[in-house]
């Protein structure tokens, strides 16, 4: 439905730039072809239509359409210089084959860094990439090629098809916006150094931004299910253990946004003697409140049960790690100490509970449980004629699961587990009564042969690369970030554990952990593709840093879009930023290989030249830019199942977009002027016409 629904908004737009049906069709082709040619290559792969692959040609569809745009404008425009079809066809497309090639390049560079990230971030984007990659190369090769040839054919020349009356009211509207641009222009141009300190100003805001916006991981989704795990008091017994389990499963059947659920407790699995789980299908959307709507509510009803908790998970929407926890978020404790340990564990659980970043905090250190320890007095045991190994047979025999035989049935089959009756399993008091046969026969009561004493100790011995380890689980408070959370736990970790044990997290948060490690980088390896890309085009280095100038910009808008709408800087809200470095050089790319063309052949000086880039390139720099915006709005706007995981990059691109085409129209001219006086000094060129004032319009 979001894909649809791009396609429809991207096609309205280019509708309402030309206005004319015939010359939208032409680049709205671009789209389906564009589509068609990926999902061969897809098919090629091996590739499947999964969730990210969809968001790409989602997002794909509100920039493949742009090169098509590009030149069919410029066909258009050398049409109303009075040239025919066929040869405005040739020339436009001639003349705007440079800056499409290098549109096209430049954008498909940013998504190579991707290509080679590591770990389940390179597992999770590297199909990601290429579908988005493979997409933009195409619609390059098909606006140069398919685009000129349909414009040559189906564009009539003159302004033949522009006599609507509603052509008339649009194109006054651009040609005033037009006069508007051109007077802001002028003015930024006359106040250079002004622009450069707003530059500089909001560089610094964007990378103070960048270090304290909270990071994140992956957002949770509502998938329409639940997980909930319980935890009796240590020592309770399982007949004890199923009556609490059922009263909270009544409880759970009463809530009206549950659907069907299965409760199962008792030792098995990754469940303890004194744990359970509880697996919830919740209701349709439609039908119910969001997913931490439900948990809140459920947390509050079970609550009144005694004597058990409940920890509530909203199951992620890809699980790391192998390790199940009550808690979604696990740090893993290890020591080769034992002792020490189990004294510095608890400590760092109680110091845990008072974090407010962190709730629903847990450990697997269960160090209450009642035990029977049984000595067995050898020498009596001997001259009975009974072994050690005789006793634990009998023992298990009574209390473990023996199974001694199988019964068939026509349709089914039954263990037969060997066991005393429950009666006879509640006390320790009561392993008076059982007897043990001697290798003679003779039946010898246990209590003449062993002593037994009762304590407390663990209910399990935990171990995490052979090395004994507590694992403490903790959940997100309500609107704190994963980041903020990691931050505090290491501090207090740092403040309450001794240097001798080691801490780790685990699973999602140790995913975390090692994206926040790579994810600067990549950015700025992005960028450095991008400036030799452009570098080796243009064979300069000065240009690529004008192009590259509108980067801060299109960073604060993203990083403030999220912070107003209470988002985390997600990893799929930073694929967001990265995206945005490939989306907005691309304004910088039609004014600087205009005015360079310009300054080349027609020996106009860089104020002149870049001012009127700006006023020619300045109806496909709008359309594009709009394209691509209304292209992300749905994504943005969070529309179908999951939209929860993909809305973060839809909003960093749509607010990036719009902060930075509001400012580099005006902020690019200023950097160009300033870096092209640079590289007339650096290479003692001495500049076609020398200027000391800005154009006047």
């Amino acid at each position: 439905m979001t894909l649809a629904l791009t396609l429809v908004l991207v096609v309205l737009v280019i509708f309402l730039f030309l206005r004319n049906v015939s010359s939208t069709l032409i680049p709205s082709l671009a789209l389906p072809l564009s589509i068609l040619g990926t999902f061969i290559v897809m098919r090629g792969f091996g590739y499947s239509l999964d969730n990210l692959s969809l968001m790409a040609l989602t997002l794909a569809l509100g920039f493949v359409v742009d090169d098509a745009i590009v030149v069919l404008e410029n066909i258009v425009r050398h049409m109303e210089m009075g040239k025919a079809p066929l040869e405005a066809a040739i020339d436009g497309a001639r003349e705007i084959g440079f800056t499409v090639v290098s549109m096209t390049i430049s954008l498909s560079a940013v998504f190579i860094p991707i290509l080679f990230m590591s770990g389940i971030m390179g597992r999770l984007f590297h199909e990601f990439a290429v579908v988005i990659g493979v997409a933009v190369l195409i619609s390059g090769f098909i606006s140069l090629s398919l685009t000129p040839m349909l414009a040559s054919r189906f564009l009539r020349g003159g302004h033949q098809e522009h006599t609507s009356r509603a052509y008339a009211i649009t194109e006054r509207w651009f040609d005033r916006s037009l006069a508007w641009y051109d007077a802001g222009l002028t003015w930024s141009l006359r106040h250079r150094a002004s622009i450069m300190v707003l530059t500089a100003v909001m560089m610094v805001a964007t990378v103070w931004m960048f270090l304290v916006i909270p990071k994140g991981f992956i957002p949770d989704q509502d998938t329409g299910q639940l997980v909930a795990f319980t935890e009796g008091q240590e020592g309770i017994g399982f007949d004890s253990l199923v009556e609490h389990q059922q009263a909270m499963m009544k409880i759970v059947q009463a809530d009206p946004a549950v659907d069907a659920f299965m409760s199962s407790c008792g030792a098995r699995g990754s469940t303890g003697a004194n744990q359970g789980i509880l697996f919830f299908r919740l209701k349709p959307r439609s039908q119910r409140e969001g997913v931490n709507a439900v948990i809140a509510r459920l947390r509050a009803k079970v609550a009144v049960v005694p004597g058990m908790r409940a920890f509530f998970q909203n199951p992620p929407p890809i699980r790391l790690g192998g390790r199940l926890t009550k808690s979604q978020y696990q740090l893993t404790l290890q020591s080769t100490d034992t002792r020490e340990l189990y004294d510095f564990a608890p400590k760092l659980e109680a110091e845990m509970r008072k974090l407010p970043q962190v709730r629903d905090v847990t450990t697997d250190l269960l160090l209450k449980n009642p035990q029977v320890n049984l000595k067995i007095d050898r020498d009596k045991a001997s001259s009975l004629g009974l072994t050690a190994e005789q006793i634990d047979d009998a023992l298990y025999s009574a209390y473990g699961f023996r199974q001694v035989s199988t019964i068939y049935a026509a349709n089914a089959s039954y263990q037969v587990i060997l066991e005393v009756d429950r009666r006879y399993q509640t006390e320790p008091s009561l392993l008076s009564l059982l007897y043990v046969r001697s290798a003679a026969g003779a039946l010898i009561p246990l209590d003449t042969i062993v002593s037994t004493t009762q304590n407390v100790g663990p209910l399990t011995v935990s171990h995490s690369g052979q090395l004994p380890s507590v694992t403490v689980s903790f959940d997100l408070a309500p609107g704190v970030s994963l980041g903020q959370a990691v931050t505090a736990i290491n501090k207090l970790a740092t403040r309450v554990l001794p240097a001798s044990m080691t801490t780790a997290f685990q699973g999602t948060a140790q995913a975390f952990e090692a994206s926040q490690q790579g994810l600067g980088i990549l950015l700025v390896v992005a960028v450095l593709f991008i400036y030799i890309v452009l570098g080796i085009l243009y064979e300069s280095f000065i240009h690529p840093l004008t192009i590259l100038s509108a980067l801060p910009f299109a960073g604060f808008g993203a990083l403030l879009t999220l912070m107003v709408f209470g988002r985390d800087l997600s990893v799929i809200a930073f694929v967001g930023v990265i995206l945005l470095v490939g989306l907005v050089k691309k304004n910088g790319i039609m004014m600087v290989d205009f005015a360079v063309e310009a300054q080349r052949n027609e020996g106009k000086d860089a104020f002149r030249a870049i001012h009127d880039a700006c006023l020619v390139r300045f109806r496909p720099i709008m359309m594009t830019t709009m394209a691509a915006l209304f292209g992300t709005l749905p994504i943005a706007l969070g529309f179908g199942a999951g939209a929860e995981a993909r809305q973060p990059l839809g909003l960093a691109v749509v607010g990036g977009l719009l902060f930075s085409q509001m400012l580099t129209l005006f902020v690019t001219p200023v950097v160009y002027t300033y870096l092209d006086a640079v590289e007339t000094w650096a290479t003692f060129r001495k500049p076609a016409q020398v200027a000391h004032t800005a154009p006047t319009g």
